[in-house]
This record gives structure tokens, C-alpha cells and sequence, in this order.
């Protein structure tokens, strides 16, 4: 999970090496992109080293379907938002995963949260809000409510998916449900992108980023959720936030602030002391 959390925080730096026309005015055609090659991806790999073919996609079923449109609704979401409101506003909403998937996972499945996993979402929570509170208050779009509201989608739909993964688990392989994610996504933004204006050059970036900025570790997060709870998958995921400026800085010259360098160490604390507790109890 940590592995999945470390690709994910590469997309800012990425993207800063495209056309900057490209990074201001086509966000749905960087949505495509990378939501296409995620989905060749995971079909790749289905079909060239799982050698199943298509039938890991008919077997997910409902459960499979249901995480397509979760994941789907995430790689659409957040870039919405951007579009409406500030990236302070965008994380200070992402922030809220971990607790919507606790309460979530006790509604639906009864699972008891340890009292260190509610600390560790409460100062993880506390880092990130930090954070967003000294960013530029300057809103995107100008329209920051209905920005913050789509980002909300974020959190909700990472929730209802890492519930339904620990749901079936035992019985149903949801790496598929990345693959339906990917072609729905593209399918969905495909008439808000064009008139298409990428290079070969943005192109081959954008296959970085759905390869592994998108479809790999999404496929990891799926593995790492047989073996954790859907609160610790949420809480480690956080990781995103925190390495996406420190790799910012040293791929694109972003020196980070201040609250940002405070806001991570609070994160990352709590994710490790988090981790260290649950090995200890696992030794007991």
C-alpha cells in the first residue's frame, strides 16, 4: 500500500512536464488519457500474464461493476474539482477519506476501529488541514463551493470501494474493477476532450501516468486490501498527499512551504506510529 500511495503522489510532477496549455485547458483530455492507458494496463495484464482472458471481469460481477463506477467516479472527481476550486480546497475535502471509510466499514461491516486508528485519523486529518489553511486562498474557477461538493465524490466513492473490497474479498477478484474503472472514466470524458491538442510527447507522459501513476497501483491497492482493514488502506493513502510536493520539488523546482513541510511530518507520524502499534498487536 505504501508502494501503491508513492505512485499515486508522482502525478503532480508529471504533469508539470507537459505542454502548459495542455496542463491548464485540458484537464478532460489528461483525464482521458491517463484513464485509457490505465485500462490497457490492467487489460494487458490480464489477458497477457493472467492469461484469463475476459473472464475476471464477468466473474467480478455486480461487486466488480459497483467498483468500476467508484473508481471511475475518483479519476473524474478530483479533476473536476481543480477545475472549480483551489488544490487547498481539494485536499482539505481528501482529507475526509479516512474517516468516511471508518464509519462506513462499522455501518456495513461491523468491523470494530482500534482507538489508534481514530488517533491516527484525527492527526492525519489535523496535518492535512493544516496544510490546505495556509495555502493561497485564491479559488480556481471562482466557484469553489460546487469544486468542493464534486471533491467530496472523492472521498464517498473511495469509501463505498474499499467496503466492497473487504466485503468480497474471499470470494470475488476485483483487479478487474480497475479495468472497468479506466474504460468507463475515458468513456465518459471522451466528448469533453476533444478537440485533443496533446503531442506525442505529452502522450508518452500521459502513458506513464495511467500505467503506473493509475492502473498499477490502483491493481495494488486492490492486493493490499485482502490484507488490511479499509480504515488503515484509506489512512496509508494519505501518503499521496504528502509525497506529491516533496516530489514537485525535486522534479520541477516546487519548493514546498513551510505548512506543507509541518502538515506531512503530522501525517507521516501518524501513519507510522499507526503502522507501529498494529505490528505490535499483531505480535500479541
Amino acid at each position: 500500500m505504501v508502494v501503491a500511495a508513492t505512485l499515486w503522489s508522482i502525478a503532480g510532477v508529471v504533469t508539470r512536464h507537459l505542454e502548459p496549455a495542455l496542463q491548464t485547458e485540458g484537464r478532460f483530455e489528461v483525464t482521458f488519457w491517463r484513464s485509457l492507458f490505465a485500462a490497457v494496463f490492467v487489460g494487458g495484464y490480464l489477458l497477457l500474464v493472467r492469461r484469463e482472458g475476459w473472464r475476471p471481469i464477468v466473474a467480478a460481477g455486480r461487486p466488480g461493476l459497483l467498483s468500476g463506477l467508484m473508481w471511475a467516479v475518483m479519476f473524474i472527481a478530483f479533476m473536476l474539482a481543480l477545475t472549480l476550486t483551489t488544490v487547498a480546497n481539494t485536499l482539505l475535502v481528501l482529507s475526509l477519506g479516512p474517516l468516511i471509510t471508518a464509519l462506513l466499514a462499522r455501518a456495513v461491516l461491523g468491523a470494530p476501529i482500534p482507538p489508534r486508528t481514530w488517533a491516527a485519523i484525527a492527526v492525519a486529518t489535523a496535518g492535512i488541514v493544516w496544510m490546505a489553511a495556509q495555502a493561497a486562498p485564491a479559488s480556481a474557477g471562482g466557484r469553489p463551493l460546487a469544486g468542493m461538493l464534486i471533491a467530496l465524490c472523492v472521498p464517498v466513492a473511495s469509501a463505498v470501494n474499499l467496503v466492497t473490497l473487504q466485503k468480497t474479498r474471499a470470494r470475488v477478484d476485483l483487479v478487474p474493477a480497475v479495468f472497468l474503472g479506466g474504460v468507463i472514466s475515458a468513456a465518459l470524458v471522451l466528448p469533453l476532450a476533444a478537440p485533443f491538442q496533446a503531442g506525442l510527447r505529452d502522450i508518452l507522459l500521459l502513458a506513464v501516468l495511467g500505467f503506473f501513476q493509475l492502473g498499477l497501483p490502483c491493481m495494488l491497492m486492490v492486493v493490499a486490501s485482502r490484507s488490511l482493514s479499509a480504515p488503515e488502506v484509506s489512512l496509508l493513502a494519505l501518503l499521496e498527499v504528502v509525497l506529491g510536493p516533496l516530489w514537485a520539488w525535486l522534479g520541477a523546482g516546487e519548493a514546498p512551504a513551510a505548512a506543507t513541510l509541518a502538515g506531512g511530518a503530522l501525517v507521516l507520524g501518524a501513519l507510522v506510529l499507526n503502522e507501529l502499534a498494529a505490528l505490535r498487536a499483531g505480535r500479541r
